[in-house]
Parts: C-alpha cells; sequence; structure tokens
C-alpha cells in the first residue's frame, strides 16, 4: 500500500520536529516566578514567537495577559475564502516534582525505550511542534488550504486565567470557524480519541491556625489544639471511607454515557500497586470523568528530617476540584468553601484563599469538524475509527471560546495519552503518535477546507 503523500512529508520532517522539541523542552517554563524564573518563560515565548516568523506567520505577537504572563499569537493567511481555523498549545509547564526520581535531566529531551522523556513533551510543547509539523507537511503538498491562527498560552498549567481574560478583551482576535486544541490525548497508544468533555477545576488554599506559636508537644500535647492535626481532620472530611469525593451538597453520583475504561487498564496506566484498592464507586468513566473529584495538591508542615517534638501553630494546604460537565464551578467553589469552613474542628480559626478556577467543557460531537477529523484519523490510524472519551483535567480556556465563539466548532486532540504520564515524573511523548496525530491534523485541514467549498 502506498503511503499517503502528508504521511511521507511528516515521516521526512521527525528528525527536525525531535531537534525543535529539544529545544523547546530545554526552556524551564514554570509560570510560577516563586519556582523558576520567569525569564525561562520569557525565552520560551520567545522561541515560539521566532519559529512562527520563521513559519511565516503574519501579525506575531507576544500577548501581555492580565496574569503577567506573555501568550504568542500568530496568523497564516490562506486562500480567499478559506475558513479559519484556530490552533492551540501551551508552552508553559508543570514544575519537575522530585528531579531525583527522573530518569533522565526534566529539561533535556532523552529518547528511551521508543519514547521521547522531558517535561512537556506531551503536555504541551509537544502540540506546538504537531501543528508545525502538520502546517509544513500542507507546505510540501500544495500549501496550507485553510487561513490559520496559533496561540500559545503562557499559564495554563498555573489556571490563572491569563489567555481568557486577553480573548475576552479583545474578541476578534482568536475568531475562528473551528478550533483545534492540541492539549489531551489518544485514550490509549494507536487508538485516535476526540476529547467529548473535560472536567473544570477549582484550587483552594486553606489555612489553620490554633495558636500563637508553636509548643512543646510533652508539655503541652493532649490539650494544646495543634493546628496541623486540625488541618489533618478537616482534610479527611472531604472523603468517604471508599475515597469517594464528599463536598456538602455537591452531586458525586452521575455516569458516564460513552466510551468505558476497564479497570484493569486503568490499574495498569495508573501504575496502581498491586493490592491496593481503587477508590470511589461506579465505573472508572463514571469516577474520572463524570463526577467531582478532589485532591490534596500540597500540605504546608515541617518536613521529617528535622521534625521537633513541637505542636504546630499555623498549617496550611492547597486543594484541587475537578468539576464534571453540568456543574458550575463556581458554586462548587461555594459549597467546597462553606465545607471547609464548617468542618474544621475545635474553634480553630480557618481562611479559604480561591487561587485558580475553571469551568467544565462538553463539545458538541456531530458538528461537520468531526466528520472531517474522523475521515483524517482514519488515514492517520489505518484500520482504526475515532473515538471519542472524557477527560479528567481541566482547560479553562474551551469554555471562553465556546461563549466568544458560540458557531465555532471545538476538537480536543493531543499528546497525553496514558503513557506519557503528564504532571508526573519521566514525561514522556510517543513519537510515533506524534508523527501519526499531525498526519489526522493536516488531513483535518484538508477535508475541513473542502467540506466548506460551495
Amino acid at each position: 500500500m502506498t503511503a499517503h503523500p502528508i504521511a511521507e512529508a511528516i515521516a521526512s520532517l521527525m528528525p527536525r520536529a525531535k531537534t525543535e522539541l529539544a529545544e523547546l523542552v530545554a526552556f524551564q517554563s514554570v509560570a510560577d516566578p516563586a519556582q523558576f524564573p520567569r525569564s525561562e518563560c520569557e525565552a520560551a515565548a520567545l522561541w515560539c514567537a521566532d519559529t512562527l516568523r520563521t513559519e511565516g506567520f503574519q501579525d506575531v505577537a507576544l500577548l501581555d495577559t492580565p496574569d503577567g504572563t506573555q501568550s504568542v499569537y500568530g496568523f497564516l493567511p490562506g486562500p480567499a475564502g478559506a475558513p479559519t481555523v484556530l490552533l492551540y498549545a501551551h508552552y508553559d509547564v508543570q514544575p519537575p516534582l522530585d528531579e531525583s526520581a527522573w530518569v533522565s535531566p526534566p529539561f533535556e529531551l532523552t529518547e528511551r525505550d521508543g519514547r521521547w522523556y522531558g517535561r512537556g513533551a506531551a503536555d504541551c510543547k509537544g502540540g506546538f511542534i504537531m501543528h508545525l509539523l502538520a502546517l509544513r507537511a500542507l507546505r510540501e503538498n500544495g500549501g496550507v488550504p485553510v487561513s490559520v491562527k496559533v496561540v500559545l498560552e503562557g499559564s495554563e498549567e498555573q489556571g490563572t486565567g491569563g489567555l481568557e481574560q486577553y480573548a475576552e478583551a479583545h474578541p476578534d482576535l482568536l475568531a475562528a470557524d473551528t478550533i483545534v486544541i492540541g492539549d489531551t490525548g489518544n485514550f490509549r497508544v494507536g487508538l485516535p480519541t476526540v476529547t467529548a468533555t473535560l472536567r473544570g477545576m477549582t484550587m483552594l488554599r486553606v489555612r489553620v491556625d490554633t495558636l500563637e506559636g508553636n509548643l512543646h508537644s510533652g508539655q503541652f500535647g493532649g490539650a494544646a489544639p495543634d493546628a496541623l492535626a486540625a488541618l489533618i481532620q478537616l482534610l479527611a472530611s472531604l472523603r468517604a471511607e471508599d475515597g469517594s469525593t464528599t463536598v456538602d451538597g455537591l452531586t458525586a453520583d452521575s455516569a458516564w454515557d460513552g466510551l468505558e475504561y476497564p479497570e484493569q487498564e486503568f490499574r495498569k496506566d495508573a501504575r496502581v500497586l498491586d493490592g491496593v484498592g481503587l477508590i470511589g464507586d461506579g465505573t472508572v468513566a463514571d469516577r474520572i470523568w463524570a463526577r467531582p473529584a478532589v485532591t490534596v495538591i500540597g500540605i504546608d508542615c515541617p518536613p521529617v528530617i528535622g521534625a521537633t517534638p513541637s505542636l504546630q501553630a499555623s498549617a496550611r494546604a492547597q486543594i484541587s476540584l475537578r468539576v464534571p460537565p453540568g456543574q458550575d464551578a463556581t458554586e462548587a467553589t461555594e459549597l467546597l468553601t462553606a465545607h471547609l469552613l464548617a468542618h474544621t474542628p475545635w474553634g480553630a480559626r480557618v481562611s479559604v484563599e480561591q487561587v485558580g478556577q475553571g469551568q467544565p467543557f462538553k463539545a458538541d460531537v456531530n458538528s461537520p469538524a468531526y466528520t472531517s477529523m474522523a475521515e483524517a484519523m482514519r488515514v492517520a490510524y489505518p484500520g482504526e475509527e475515532m473515538q471519542t472519551s472524557g477527560m479528567g483535567g481541566s482547560i479553562p480556556l474551551c469554555n471562553t471560546l465556546a461563549a466568544l465563539y458560540p458557531k465555532a466548532e471545538i476538537l480536543l486532540i493531543g499528546l497525553s495519552e496514558p503513557e506519557a504520564q503528564i504532571h508526573a515524573v519521566n514525561e514522556s511523548v510517543s513519537p510515533e503518535e506524534l508523527e501519526r496525530l499531525s498526519v489526522a491534523e493536516a488531513l483535518f485541514l484538508v477535508n475541513y477546507a473542502r467540506s466548506k467549498q460551495g
């Protein structure tokens, strides 16, 4: 069987793609100046902007967003009368966490066992490379048949909403007939998947104070209220005995209607230790795509090494709550805040600060753009049909774009399949998935342009 010219072009471009992804991964672009210098994000943004200019994009700009970060924008004009497609990715990344747990340096793209390892390789610097590969292949095969806008967000992982606010203040900038969000992933390697739903999120910091200062645990322990113990008891109130999320007033029994996630596959993907049970009830798909999920993502307390026999006067935690489609993230924030205030023990003083929020999203998978993508994925993944799944993560920009451009079709694809281990140590991308999804995106643009003719 003769390979498709687009597939052949992308295959020939893969060595260049690896070099560019290595350059981009090398930037430590964590959009939190408390952890990494702002200059790392600025340098990554400049790299992306220069790359767009090299590709012939016009109006390339660094967008100073209200949260103090920069997003990158560019416009590539297409044939007269052609539809406009917005391609999205983000260049900021999660922090590397425990760098000693990485087999290879987190900001050095390293090939191992057929995968490319590095922070952001899949989430979502690889998404930008995917867009570039698709456009380059089209240029080698008759040209890009649509007008293209590219936007690369600089603070997606922080959930601070900078690009959403910028888009709302400049509503014409990102207007498009269809939008491809390159920040999700296939259900598994080799199974072409579009993401139909995203859970929203809210991020809160809770602080508990009980004493004017730390006390000797031998002299005062047993009567004096320990802030860390109070915080532990408070956090425990957020889960039932089976691990289900229990926030007062928040519905947590919705069911997922679609592609199922077999428990054994999930255990393998999540690397659950032998003998350790999953949490919650219902199917795995119910739990990760259709129901709220609370996670304590950080606690400020003394480390074990160097700890003293003391009662803690203050303790603090950061809590993430994932909010499924059908629930409002603002209401969920209010319910979670009220729960924390109501369940703090011993009359301890408690304060709650919101540090991030995004609404859940549900796509219209029956729109014409999905037909074009399904046709493209049949070519990119011979013998496979496009599947639709949910995703437990959040992309707050989706709802902003849906509100600003209600007629635009929004598709979600990407490189963050389970083996990618995004947000964890040893994140990686499958080069085969990068190649195949780039083929799919290029063919989608051809199909979509053809569907709009006449």
